[in-house]
């Protein structure tokens, strides 16, 4: 995100994000709650306020990374800008290295996707995960 001025953010809808449904609430309902983590800090910083989407060239160009600039771009006017308790966090223990799982313990995205979807190649999903990542990163 950046800081446009003191009571405007903006928050650059990468590859990847991309989320229609998100897109799509905030154009049926402006109002947004904004929660920022910071690994190992147990207070995080919420922002409410209003957003609007924008395809801005010269704002989406501002956000470009490799020389490709976002498609969109969402605005967001501050209303309310406080910390949640840290409770939770500490309780989870999120930023705890003891809390850590090991990835093996997990089924893959290959595999998860495969669970939902009889003869998809779990495998060929996987491998080709880590290339298709950097390819579409920005």
């Amino acid at each position: 995100f950046r800081v446009l001025n003191n009571k405007t953010i903006a928050i650059p809808d990468r590859r990847g994000n991309n989320r229609l449904d998100t897109l799509r609430n905030i154009v049926n309902d402006s109002r947004v709650a904004l929660l920022f983590l910071l690994p190992g800090v147990n207070e995080c910083l919420r922002i409410n306020g209003n957003a609007v989407l924008t395809t801005d060239e010269d704002l989406c160009t501002s956000f470009a990374v490799n020389g490709k600039p976002v498609v969109s771009v969402v605005v967001v006017t501050i209303n309310a800008v406080y910390f949640q308790c840290a409770r939770a966090i500490v309780r989870s223990g999120l930023w705890n290295e003891n809390s850590k799982i090991d990835v093996k313990d997990v089924p893959s995205a290959g595999e998860m996707i495969k669970s939902g979807m009889s003869g998809f190649d779990s495998g060929e999903y996987d491998e080709a995960q880590p290339k298709r990542i950097q390819d579409t990163l920005y």
